[in-house]
């Protein structure tokens, strides 16, 4: 997946190299084919989080990694970062410093502790 391509046509792109066409990959993920068509062309904006986490299942895709694409946040980030605003924001400051390994070194620790492990 390429930072520089836009929403609609990362989705198109996936799309086209899973060979599933338009109309059947509206019905998959519960739109329109006009209104997706619409979003691949950038010609409107990326729909709900529902529906772009739904296109994203279907292409086989990481949800976070789509909405973040759709320039959203999952609610339920959201909602942690309300709840501990300052512990949050704190956090992802200075582990946005960090290299990516020590970052995913981290968020594992941070599951297996979650988990109880």
């Amino acid at each position: 997946m390429s930072v520089d391509d836009s929403f609609g046509v990362t989705v198109r792109r996936l799309r086209e190299v899973r060979k599933i066409g338009l109309r059947k990959f509206a019905q998959r993920v519960g739109m329109s084919p006009t209104y997706l068509s619409k979003v691949e062309r950038d010609e409107f904006k990326p729909p709900s989080e529902k529906k772009v986490r739904a296109i994203a299942k279907a292409l086989g895709q990481d949800s976070d990694e789509i909405l973040a694409l759709a320039g959203r946040v999952s609610s339920d980030l959201t909602d942690i970062i309300q709840r501990h605003p300052r512990q949050m924001a704190t956090f992802l400051r200075a582990a946005n410093d960090l290299p990516d390994e020590e970052r995913q070194r981290l968020a594992e620790e941070a599951q297996r502790k979650s988990k109880g492990a």
